[in-house]
């Protein structure tokens, strides 16, 4: 058994800690702390698994755009983003924005900071369509994709 002295100390020790506890609660909540890979989960609608695959398929996406790489962009891309245009392949058209894209000033620095944001972005998931939110938008106008060909593709 504790004597007064203790007791009070104990007390103080407690009452510290739930101030503390309540105060990063409270700053959480607000939005005042930085969100964790945990923490972003709970502002993300959808299923684990649903989520998951947004995040995927984004990072794929913008790694294939850092590496200058138009085929695999393509790949994550709807089907008919996807479909030959004026005689040029997806591929041969993505080849050639990329190549303008990362010759503008801060554009490779763009491209890391969306890739770099992708693991705590909120994503929401609704039926079939989803879309992740980021600084700037995967496509130029639309960060959403659509459930098809068994798989989360980026869309328009």
């Amino acid at each position: 058994m504790c004597d007064r002295a203790q007791a009070d100390k104990l007390s103080v020790n407690s009452r510290w800690v739930i101030v503390t506890v309540v105060c990063v609660l409270a700053l959480s909540a607000l939005g005042w702390l930085p969100a964790s890979a945990g923490a972003s989960g709970a502002r993300s609608s959808g299923t684990a698994e649903q989520i998951a695959w947004v995040r995927r398929a984004a990072t794929r996406f913008v790694s294939a755009e850092l590496a200058g790489d138009g085929a695999s962009a393509c790949e994550v891309l709807a089907a008919h983003l996807r479909a030959s245009e004026h005689g040029r392949t997806c591929a041969q058209r993505w080849d050639a924005q990329l190549r303008r894209l990362l010759r503008e000033p801060g554009g490779r620095a763009r491209m890391r900071a969306q890739k770099a944001a992708i693991p705590a972005a909120a994503v929401t998931v609704r039926g079939a369509v989803a879309s992740i939110a980021l600084p700037t938008p995967l496509m130029g106008s639309s960060s959403r994709f659509v459930w098809s060909e068994n798989c989360w593709m980026l869309n328009d």
